[in-house]
């Protein structure tokens, strides 16, 4: 079947998969069954508004908003009326965000941010830079020419380093000084504690220890700022290390599994499926391991 004429689609030659793909939508058919893509998905809603699912929580989306997602992140857009915008998506062979790190800065905070709604809401500023990059990205496609390949990350690379700056001012502002005050540092600290000791400690009531807090006050701050469990934000942040494993290393998954505290390889097999809706051994064979060193993408 043809693509749309507002489909701008690179395939891999060597796998025959998605490498990278600009598309614009003007209804929510393209959302609205569970996705669990192997690949980077970015969506800017231009119009409309609905119900975000995604990582055991919902949230509230409208115009303007820019939604980011992981490979194999589960989400699901659910609308009342037409919804309109632009997606790019990206396979890590072709831009790696864990392995450009330093130069785009986007893992932790556009995506692979536990703590944070999947989301920013752009400013008219933004979207002229996001326009702009766009409309460049559109040429660049239909009109294929050397180096497309560096030329189309040049442009991703633009795009995401504005989400990402927007999202962290965003955070930083969003910081409500009453809420802090009536809760003083115990948000901080807990994500503090699970990044030191999210390897070795699994339980809630571990985190609770730490903080000499009851577990269940624990639980109730972190439901109401976090939207999200505590066991749901341990096992996001095993999960965000598991898969940076899996991608960039080629140790076993029985070694990924020891690092991180199971000794029991195929308990952790079951734990990462649970949570990331595919085996570690399927997520390697379809994410990584670090395939975008090996294999160049040609026209």
């Amino acid at each position: 079947m043809t693509e749309p004429l507002n489909t701008f689609t690179l395939v891999d030659p060597i796998t025959g998969n998605l490498a990278f793909k600009l598309f614009l939508f003007d209804n929510n058919g393209y959302f609205d069954h569970l996705q669990r893509n192997n690949y980077f998905s970015v969506i800017w809603i231009k119009e409309g508004s609905g119900k975000l699912k995604s990582d055991f929580s919902e949230y509230d989306f409208e115009k303007n908003n820019l939604l980011a997602f992981t490979p194999y992140q589960p989400f699901i857009l659910s609308t009342e009326h037409p919804i309109s915008g632009v997606a790019i998506q990206f396979h890590p062979d072709f831009f790696c965000i864990h392995k450009h790190h330093k130069e785009v800065s986007c893992s932790g905070i556009l995506f692979d941010n536990i703590y944070h709604p999947p989301y920013v809401r752009i400013d008219e500023v933004s979207a002229a830079t996001f326009d702009v990059v766009i409309n460049q990205i559109r040429a660049e496609m239909q009109n294929k020419g050397m180096a497309q390949f560096e030329i189309l990350v040049s442009y991703l690379k633009i795009f995401l380093i504005t989400a990402s700056r927007l999202k962290a001012e965003q955070q930083a502002l969003g910081r409500d000084p009453d809420k802090v005050n009536k809760e003083p540092f115990i948000l901080q600290n807990l994500q503090e504690a699970i990044e030191v000791h999210y390897k070795t400690k699994h339980s809630a009531s571990d985190y609770a220890d730490i903080l000499n807090i009851s577990a269940k006050a624990l639980a109730r701050i972190t439901k109401v700022h976090f939207n999200k469990t505590i066991s749901n934000l341990i096992a996001g942040r095993i999960i965000i290390e598991a898969k940076r494993e899996l991608y960039l290393t080629n140790k076993p998954v029985k070694e990924i599994a020891w690092e991180l505290g199971y000794e029991d390889e195929y308990y952790f097999s079951r734990f990462f499926k649970n949570n990331a809706d595919v085996s570690p051994q399927l997520y390697r064979d379809t994410v990584g391991f670090g395939r975008a060193s090996e294999n160049q993408l040609v026209n």
